[in-house]
């Protein structure tokens, strides 16, 4: 599940509320490629995407990359639980983000109590609900099943004149459903030839779904 308050919803993100709330955000660019926060580093930021699209991840012994979420725009991450980061996150493609220190953050909500400390609540929520969304997930039983689940999740996602763009690559994809890049390029080309959905270009990044139905019912 892509977690996040999308700020092109026309409503007031989490993180823009707590900005009304007094905490402070200062934004920078990354670069595609580039590390905004490392695994085991001590978890001093909360971040949102200005632009741009932001992979966490974690690399497994034998050096497999798990992805554990992707972030677009208006989407909240660095929400932690503990002292360390669980992921790494890096950027996509060239990303601009805003930060605060969590330190600020409770700092602000002990002050200004119950506003600020349930905007805060509900961003652990939300991180709560993707990592159980994303193992029920990995959990179907097909590569075609869990593409399908892919392709409705990015879907709920806006998207400009019904064209879905998708930053990430179909590696970034493979790792994140636990699939090889091969399977997710047949199980894209299976939905298409099923009529689900086509594609604008080779490179199966710009989709335009045209079966939603069929695609539930693979997902469920």
């Amino acid at each position: 599940m892509i977690v996040g308050v999308s700020q092109s919803s026309g409503k007031m993100s989490r993180s823009d509320e707590l900005t009304r709330e007094g905490v402070p955000w200062n934004e920078f660019t990354d670069r595609r490629g580039s590390e905004i926060s490392g695994e085991a580093e001590p978890s001093q930021y909360m971040y949102q995407i200005i632009e741009g699209a932001v992979r966490t991840y974690k690399l497994l012994s034998d050096g497999r990359r798990q992805i554990n979420a992707f972030h677009l725009p208006g989407d909240v991450f660095g929400v932690e639980s503990g002292e360390v980061n669980r992921f790494t996150a890096d950027a996509i493609i060239e990303t601009r983000v805003r930060l605060t220190g969590r330190q600020i953050i409770f700092e602000n909500a002990s002050c200004r109590k119950s506003s600020a400390m349930d905007n805060i609540l509900h961003l652990i929520t939300k991180n709560l609900e993707h990592a159980e969304s994303h193992m029920l997930l990995l959990g179907r039983k097909t590569s075609l099943e869990k593409v399908a689940a892919f392709v409705l999740e990015m879907d709920k996602r806006p998207t400009a004149a019904g064209v879905m763009i998708l930053p990430m690559g179909r590696r970034d994809i493979a790792d994140y459903l636990g699939l090889t890049i091969g399977t997710v390029s047949r199980a894209l080309s299976i939905l298409k030839n099923r009529g689900a959905l086509t594609f604008i270009r080779q490179a199966q990044r710009e989709i335009v779904l045209r079966d939603r139905r069929k695609l539930a019912e693979l997902e469920s």
